[in-house]
């Protein structure tokens, strides 16, 4: 671990009204959103985090933003600003990624888009060509499976538009991309090539993590766009035994370091007492992470930047801690883990922001009745930040790491378009809304400070 420590900040006297009790919390609330509006500090800040490129874990994007976090969070006057090691795989996507429906010569036809999926391993140079089997699950393929050998097993089942919360219906459409290599090459098969899982009807392929088994061969695996995919569909029902041919220059390579980065307010009355917010500080390739998860870092950061604009002395110290590889295998969140176990600490809470920065909806929070109990009394002040509900769910893989927090929370934006972005090229800076963001900020900062005022 590498530790920078800078000059403690003096925070001036609370720049809100000098009132008391829930008076004085409801108008602390309304002056952190109304700040949070009218500074966008942290919509400029993500501005800065996106130019530098995305952030893939082991690669020279992330350390770009690894030193771009360190310096911002000493800049900023925050206490303890630190670096802690992590290993980390390191993956390249390669610069061929191609596939085709093959003519009746087997010349290059009509082109596909597609992705290589995130560990997935290369073809030989010349690609690798193969009749399509079409299946819309793994119960399928295994009743069709004397059909599979030597062919590109196609798995095409859509999210389910019918599904009005879209992190059910990608959990009903993801294991074919996460399990699909495993699956097609214990079949026979050649390849996988797998339905974009996304809510929006384009041709940008939506990339994200896979596994392999060991004892089973390793097959390359890509995503593939809807249009596309669709159009592969019906070429398939005019002809079965038609080809495709799929070229992928990715690689695997040993494992390397990074970092998590992570700064904090020291509380003035319990200092080691935590209060954990943050986000995973990786993204994927393609695009530039902006929603997924560039975002809840930085609304993380915001919240003890408005607590510094706000002038507002928190009795328990909030930190902000950007974990790293969350996508392939989360080894930032279980050093951090690790760590809690050992510091001497009492983590209070750990609230983790990774579902992009849509419009405020809601905290989902793990915890018992009581203290559950406790954060919903507080939904009339959560309320000015467009907050509806507070109700028992999950928080985040990140955060889940922490050793025996009090609660865990996740924050819940509106997720309707959150899937339009994940894991794809669709996810750059000017798909962030400003206002949303900002909210999203604001509303964070708010159960912060109730959690470092009050406690649980």
């Amino acid at each position: 671990m590498r530790t920078a420590i800078c000059t403690a900040i003096l925070i001036p006297a609370l720049l809100v009204p000098p009132l008391c009790g829930q008076t004085r919390d409801q108008e602390l609330a309304r002056a952190l959103v109304r700040r949070a509006l009218e500074d966008t500090a942290g919509y400029h800040l993500l501005r800065e985090l996106t130019a530098l490129g995305h952030r893939l874990p082991g690669s020279p994007g992330a350390a770009r933003a690894v030193r771009w976090a360190e310096r911002t969070m000493t800049s900023l006057g925050l206490d303890n600003v630190t670096l802690q090691e992590c290993p980390v795989p390191r993956w390249e996507r390669g610069e061929r990624e191609t596939a085709c429906i093959l003519d009746e010569r087997g010349g290059s036809g009509e082109p596909l888009a597609v992705a290589a999926l995130g560990t997935s391993v290369g073809t030989a140079p010349g690609g690798i060509s193969a009749e399509v089997l079409e299946v819309q699950s793994f119960e399928e393929l295994e009743a069709r499976g004397a059909e599979a050998a030597g062919k590109i097993i196609f798995f095409n089942r859509p999210m389910d538009p019918g599904t009005i919360t879209t992190f059910a219906a990608y959990g009903g459409a993801v294991g074919q991309r996460v399990q699909g290599a495993v699956k097609a090459a214990e079949a026979g098969g050649v390849a996988a090539l797998v339905r974009s899982v996304t809510t929006k009807y384009d041709n940008v392929p939506h990339t994200g993590t896979m596994s392999y088994r060991d004892g089973v061969p390793k097959v390359p695996a890509a995503a593939i766009g809807l249009i596309d995919a669709d159009r592969l569909s019906a070429a398939l029902h005019d002809d079965p035994h038609l080809r495709v041919r799929l070229s992928l220059s990715c690689r695997n390579y040993p494992d390397t370091t990074s970092y998590t980065v992570f700064g904090q307010i020291t509380g003035w009355e319990y200092p080691r007492e935590i209060i954990v917010i943050g986000g995973h500080f990786d993204s994927w390739d393609k695009g530039v992470g902006a929603h997924d998860d560039g975002a809840g870092c930085i609304q993380a950061l915001e919240v003890l930047t408005l607590f510094q604009r706000l002038g507002i002395r928190p009795k328990r110290t909030v930190r902000a801690v950007f974990f790293m590889n969350e996508e392939m295998g989360l080894s930032g969140a279980d050093v951090y883990g690790r760590w809690t176990a050992s510091n001497g600490e009492d983590h209070i809470a750990g609230i983790e922001a990774d579902r992009g920065a849509l419009t405020p909806r809601g905290f989902y929070v793990t915890a018992s009745p009581e203290r559950l109990e406790k954060i919903q009394s507080w939904l009339p002040l959560l309320q000015e930040a467009c907050i509806d509900w507070v109700k028992k769910g999950g928080s985040g893989g990140d955060v889940a790491r922490i050793h025996e927090p009090e609660a865990l929370v996740g924050y819940v934006p509106d997720v309707q378009r959150y899937f339009d972005f994940h894991h794809s090229a669709n996810d750059v800076f000017a798909e962030i809304h400003p206002r949303e963001m900002e909210l999203g900020s604001a509303a964070m900062a708010i159960l912060v400070y109730l959690l470092a005022e009050y406690g649980l």
